[in-house]
């Protein structure tokens, strides 16, 4: 019989497999929650309005900015409480997916 060398243990459900694991597998990006004092475009597009300053409070759900998107315009509401920490998109900027838009303390 052939002997491996190469094994790796993979945890699934508290169950451990001893398996080969791809290169793939091994150098993915780990799991990690969204971090909500980080306000991201979740598409690209062209933003349309900042209705925010740096040091506002914001309530849950206050209107942060409109972004417009596939010719439809989309309000980001804030998805905590906090005050606006930084704003690091202009009027007019377009942006891709995933782009930091703003941060809450």
């Amino acid at each position: 019989m052939e002997k491996h060398n190469n094994l790796k243990y993979l945890n699934i459900d508290t169950s451990l497999y001893k398996t080969r694991l791809s290169k793939k597998f091994e150098n993915r990006k780990l799991y990690a929650p969204a971090n909500q004092k980080m306000i991201l475009s979740f598409i690209p597009g062209t933003i349309l309005e900042i209705m925010i300053n740096v040091g506002q409070d914001v309530e849950q759900n206050d209107e942060l900015m409109i972004l417009d998107a596939m010719k439809m315009q989309n309000k980001l509401k804030s998805a905590i409480p906090g005050r606006i920490k930084a704003i690091h998109v202009k009027k007019g900027d377009k942006v891709s997916k995933g782009t930091l838009l703003a941060e809450l303390e």
